[in-house]
């Protein structure tokens, strides 16, 4: 469940050309009883109500809790690129 993250110059996303966009990166760790997945869209959707321009984001690792030999959450690091506000 890894994105790449975007390159340089202009790419073509969903109809839309993007042009030159300077990313800033930073690492989030999302967490959940239920899975990875929703471990991820945990860290996202919190994040996205105080961070504007979220683009991507890059699992990086997953990790977990085992409780009585059976998975108690999951945990999930990744780095999330937004665009930053024109100056």
């Amino acid at each position: 469940m890894t994105m790449a993250t975007p390159s340089h110059g202009s790419q073509h996303n969903g109809g839309n050309i993007m042009a030159n966009h300077v990313y800033k990166k930073i690492e989030l760790v999302g967490t959940s009883e239920v899975s990875v997945e929703d471990a991820v869209s945990t860290a996202i959707e919190r994040s996205s109500r105080t961070i504007r321009n979220l683009r991507w984001f890059e699992v990086t690792q997953v990790r977990g809790d085992i409780v009585n030999g059976k998975v108690s959450y999951f945990q999930v690091t990744m780095n999330v690129g937004f665009t930053l506000d024109e100056g």
